[in-house]
């Protein structure tokens, strides 16, 4: 008989734990474990991911949790790090495991002393929980892999423009901006097209974590002087976060453009020369990197944890200067190369490195995670 793993996911929006989850819950299955996963009931996008096999688990609040698990002993994994109270009662009757998501810069989730072991999805990850003196952590990062299937159902593999925004509807002010944006924007529906010069996007949540608008506060005006570089964002996120982005993006602002959100991530990295990363410390992997050098696309990313983990500097993109510590002078310098010609590196030539983001290799750490976890 199979041995059964219940997973929790509890977030409300995709994103890129959402996508973790889905490879994680495949290198499981593949691995021989009937899967299990308790979701929010009004997350209705993990119908769309194509995890055949799965069964769902809706349910309404998060205090139902441990009454959905089952009375006997099981293997519990959760994606969000469940409250104290409720990680205590979950560990005294399971095998309780974690995957930590994000770096624990600046906060110590109470919780995480119950469970029995944490998986940290990066070494830049692991240090910071290390650094909190957490026994419990796992002695490797799980790392991930280049998962670039559609997260929904895709027609064809044109690209066409959709609202940058993700709307809180807990919020009045979200509810009454969502429903006044269909008039507010009355554009024709577009499709992509590149244009001429080089083409550098970002394809990411526009989330607060990756602080894209501090970012482009620096990066703008160095990209301002090279009127040849275009800007593609394909993402979305919050009111203010889209706001704060188009203030930073004022000095380039007829060199970029927002589509939105797509549901088919391989076909946005291949229209692009290359894609850049947010700030680095509150990132935990850098999943859009891996993914864009995976499809063939380099990609740009900060000198620092973690993307010195995710990026293979010369061979599947560049790592430049903190613009924060150099005035962005590294950044400028390393688009001035680019715009002269100097060669694009092709990642999957870089077969070492992208190896340790096959579904092989992650399959092999899944493994010896569950055989600690489980033991």
């Amino acid at each position: 008989m199979n041995p059964v793993c219940i997973q929790i996911n509890w977030q409300g929006e995709l994103g890129g734990g959402e996508v973790y989850t889905r490879f994680f819950t495949r290198a499981l299955q593949a691995l021989g474990w009937k899967v299990q996963l308790i979701v929010q009931r009004k997350a209705r996008f993990w119908a769309n991911l194509g995890l055949e096999g799965v069964e769902l688990v809706p349910i309404e609040h998060g205090r139902e949790i441990p009454a959905v698990l089952p009375r006997a002993p099981a293997v519990v994994v959760t994606h969000n790090l469940l409250p104290p109270e409720v990680a205590c009662e979950v560990a005294s009757r399971h095998r309780l495991g974690g995957l930590i998501h994000m770096p624990l810069v600046g906060r110590d989730p109470k919780g995480l002393q119950h469970y029995h072991q944490l998986f940290a999805v990066s070494d830049y990850v692991r240090s910071t929980a290390l650094a909190l003196r957490h026994r419990n952590v796992y002695p490797e990062p799980m790392l991930g892999v280049a998962d670039l299937s559609p997260r929904a159902a895709v027609s064809s593999g044109a690209i066409f423009r959709r609202s940058e925004y993700s709307w809180d509807r807990r919020k009045f002010r979200d509810r009454l901006l969502s429903w006044c944006e269909p008039l507010l924007q009355l554009r024709p529906r577009c499709r992509f097209s590149r244009r001429q010069g080089l083409t550098l996007g970002v394809v990411s949540r526009l989330t607060p974590i990756k602080q894209f608008p501090l970012l482009f506060s620096r990066l703008a005006p160095v990209l301002a002087e090279f009127p040849q570089v275009n800007l593609e964002i394909f993402g979305s996120g919050g009111y203010a976060s889209v706001r704060d982005l188009r203030r930073a993006l004022a000095p380039i602002a007829g060199q970029a453009r927002f589509w939105g959100m797509q549901a088919d991530p391989g076909a946005v990295y291949r229209q692009l020369d290359y894609v850049l990363s947010g700030l680095p410390e509150r990132e935990a992997l850098g999943l859009n990197l891996i993914e864009a050098q995976a499809a063939g696309t380099p990609v740009i990313a900060v000198d620092a944890p973690p993307f010195t983990e995710t990026v293979a500097h010369g061979s599947s993109g560049f790592l430049y200067p903190d613009p924060r510590r150099d005035g962005a002078a590294g950044f400028r310098e390393l688009v001035a190369a680019l715009v002269a010609g100097a060669p694009r590196p092709d990642p999957r030539a870089a077969a070492a490195h992208l190896a340790r983001f096959s579904p092989a290799a992650f399959e092999q750490r899944v493994a010896a995670a569950m055989a600690a976890l489980a033991s």
